[in-house]
């Protein structure tokens, strides 16, 4: 390969890290590796004082890395054991340092649960064909309802938790408890009859909601009648089943899923103290765009009336006064100065004329001849014998005779 060939070759490469986020991405974006269940047996079983336990997922033909956190292992620590067959729901994902996919795991279930969870996914899987989980159906929730409807055990604690979280929140809001029970043989009844009746008072909101438990306990949850039912409400509905790793075929219907049921009820309301901050923030807002305009418009109505002033016909004569008053100010300092230039340019012909007339002339001690006429006789060719002059001094006047 030619040098160019290879230092163009390098423009294009992908380091490590590029390769490792772009297999990320692709796995972590696969709607399927986003919610899975593996069933496999445990083994490589490690947990460091982390808390956190690592183990490996294999069957005859493969194996899967798998990792819980601690915050949810500890509900699961009995079932960790080498050798153990479990379904381990959770989502695949890549550890980038070393580029190793693996199972995020959320919840462990022994085998022998197998039957009922694999019912589990088999109705999930037909339920969301039909697209009763889609997206797109799914309703926004009110921002702030004036009536929330709750559907739960009127003697579990969730009902305690809801209620104590809404009058904390959003206190202006009515409860409408609509009671049922959340687990058995009669519980899907049951809760599909306490939503209709809540429908029939036209709640904002409906929250559907129970404590934590096993598969078992949560089963009434992932009932299809009721599913289907939730599904097609025209009112949004909250599912708060269970704890965090708990989920349900309602979750999945609802409209919003919480992970527990005081988080449905801080989902279904808003809370009163950031609304009071943010009303005080308005407030202050609105007076200060308020005093702005006010601002401004005073200034407009100021201006337009220097402007009438200006337009009004007295304004306008007390105006054209003051122009003729400057007018005859600078005509007068015009003339005056006019006048003393004409003055000074007199007294200084003047003086010139008085210094280039006969008396300047006799002064300096000459003296002019005159005929008997009186005409000033400037060259001697002009004398004639016999003739009678007139001699002027600055003293006086001789006469004399022309021999």
């Amino acid at each position: 390969m030619q040098n160019f060939d290879f230092f163009s070759l390098a423009d294009f490469a992908l380091s490590v890290s590029e390769v490792n986020q772009q297999v990320k991405d692709l796995l972590e974006s696969d709607p399927v590796l986003e919610d899975i269940s593996v069933k496999g047996e445990i083994s490589n079983l490690s947990r460091p004082v982390s808390g956190h336990v690592y183990f490996t997922l294999k069957d005859e033909k493969s194996s899967l890395k798998c990792v819980m956190w601690r915050a949810v292992a500890a509900e699961f620590q009995e079932l960790f054991k080498n050798g153990a067959a479990v379904i381990v729901h959770g989502r695949i994902g890549v550890y980038e340092r070393d580029g190793l996919y693996q199972l995020y795991a959320d919840a462990v279930y022994p085998v022998g649960r197998g039957k009922l969870f694999e019912e589990f996914l088999r109705l999930k899987e037909k339920l969301e064909k039909e697209g009763l989980f889609d997206s797109g159906r799914k309703k926004p929730l009110p921002y702030m309802p004036e009536r929330i409807g709750v559907v739960t055990s009127s003697s579990g604690a969730a009902i305690q938790d809801i209620f104590n979280t809404i009058q904390k929140r959003w206190p202006l809001a009515e409860i409408y408890l609509s009671p049922a029970s959340v687990q058995g043989e009669d519980a899907p009844a049951e809760l599909i009859k306490a939503y209709k009746n809540l429908v029939e008072m036209k709640p904002d909101v409906i929250l559907i909601a129970r404590g934590g438990g096993s598969l078992e306990d949560l089963w009434a949850f992932n009932d299809e009648t009721l599913v289907r039912t939730i599904a097609s409400s025209k009112i949004p509905v909250i599912s708060g089943v269970g704890h965090e790793t708990d989920f349900t075929l309602l979750d999945f219907a609802a409209d919003f899923r919480a992970s527990t049921p005081t988080a449905a009820a801080v989902a279904a309301t808003p809370d009163r103290l950031e609304i009071i901050q943010a009303v005080d923030f308005l407030t202050v807002k609105m007076n200060r765009l308020m005093r702005e305009k006010l601002d401004k418009t005073a200034e407009k109505i100021n201006q337009l009336n220097r402007r009438f002033e200006l337009a009004a016909p007295l304004n306008q004569i007390r105006q054209e006064q003051k122009i003729l008053e400057q007018i005859h100010i600078r005509l007068n300092l015009w003339a005056d100065r006019y006048f003393k230039q004409q003055r000074e340019l007199l007294i200084g012909l003047s003086r010139r004329l008085e210094s280039a007339g006969p008396s300047s002339v006799l002064n300096r001690g000459y003296a002019l001849i005159e005929d008997e006429n009186g005409k000033i006789i400037v060259s001697a060719s002009c004398f004639y014998s016999d003739e009678k002059v007139t001699i002027r001094m600055k003293d006086g006047d001789r006469d004399a005779l022309i021999l």
